[in-house]
């Protein structure tokens, strides 16, 4: 570790060459001197950074805190608050509610907990710090949202990682997803609801959403199953496994036996079970957590029941 007054030094070195990277990107330079000209290495983005918890949970402990009553509650006052502008957006995009509801509570508790951090503050502390040319760009595309006049700086508000607003979206992906569903042009993830829940619905049917699927559902298990037939990647069909003893429960969506389907038990035998479909695999590219897309479709379930 270089002494502070080192470290100080390269990072001004650094800020100076992103600022010139920013400038040949097109960034006006009084947006690159009003987001960049006073800044110094945070230290609570390298703290959180550096003292990331190593995910060692089971499912049934994650989703024991995940999907507490608290979220499920107010998921289930959302949907019934926000029922028209769910059904609008779905109409428009193909993409379920109960999906919408699952990722908007668990981001950020529907819109509650969207972080504190000046987003380009975090992503040029992280650019310096990790020499990563992800989070540099991503800071250069955070300048951009400011420079087209879609969110001033001071609205550029998220997580230690750069992740913004209610649907915790990078730059880059707010700039080619975000929707302005309300209809001034200029979407508001950070206190429009409408525009929060189309950008979130958009996102996911650039990435495949099937209109006609769930992403899982909760299924019971024989207790001689092959866990070696378990997981993402053993895709069979919902027909294969119901021959194999796999149960589905009453109230389960009506699907064709030819649908493709996997197993997965996230705690292994005793556990719960699970079949997932192909819309589980477009959660994972929102997050890549089997953990996270198996907890999106359960409380958007339970919202919504």
């Amino acid at each position: 570790m270089l002494p502070m007054a080192a470290r100080a030094g390269d990072f001004a070195s650094y800020l100076a060459g992103l600022q010139a990277r920013a400038a040949a990107a097109g960034i006006p330079q009084d947006i690159i001197a009003q987001t960049t000209g006073t800044l110094v290495p945070n230290a609570d983005v390298l703290r959180l950074d550096k003292h990331q918890p190593e995910f060692t949970e089971t499912w049934a402990t994650y989703s024991s805190h995940v999907l507490n009553q608290t979220r499920v509650a107010a998921g289930q006052a959302k949907a019934a608050e926000a029922a028209n502008l769910l059904a609008a957006v779905t109409s428009r995009f193909g993409v379920a509610s109960g999906v919408l509801l699952g990722i908007w509570g668990i981001e950020t508790n529907y819109g509650r907990t969207q972080g504190d951090f000046g987003v380009i503050d975090a992503l040029v502390t992280l650019a310096w710090d990790r020499e990563s040319s992800y989070f540099a760009g991503e800071a250069i595309a955070a300048m951009k949202i400011i420079a087209g006049g879609q969110a001033p700086a001071d609205k550029l508000i998220g997580s230690y990682a750069g992740a913004m607003g209610q649907p915790q979206f990078m730059p880059s992906v707010y700039l080619s997803t975000a929707v302005a569903f309300s209809g001034d042009g200029r979407p508001d993830i950070w206190s429009s609801d409408a525009d929060t829940l189309a950008s979130m619905a958009n996102y996911l049917a650039k990435d495949g959403w099937r209109p006609d699927e769930p992403s899982s559902e909760s299924v019971l298990v024989p207790p001689n199953i092959n866990p070696a037939m378990t997981g993402r990647q053993n895709q069979r069909t919902i027909g294969y496994w119901t021959s194999r003893g796999v149960q589905r429960l009453p109230g389960a969506p009506v699907m064709s036996n030819e649908t493709p389907a996997a197993l997965l038990m996230p705690d292994g035998a005793g556990g719960q079970a699970f079949l997932v479909f192909r819309n589980f695999s477009v959660i994972r590219r929102y997050n890549p957590s089997d953990f996270y897309a198996l907890a999106v479709g359960a409380l958007g379930r339970m919202a919504l029941s």
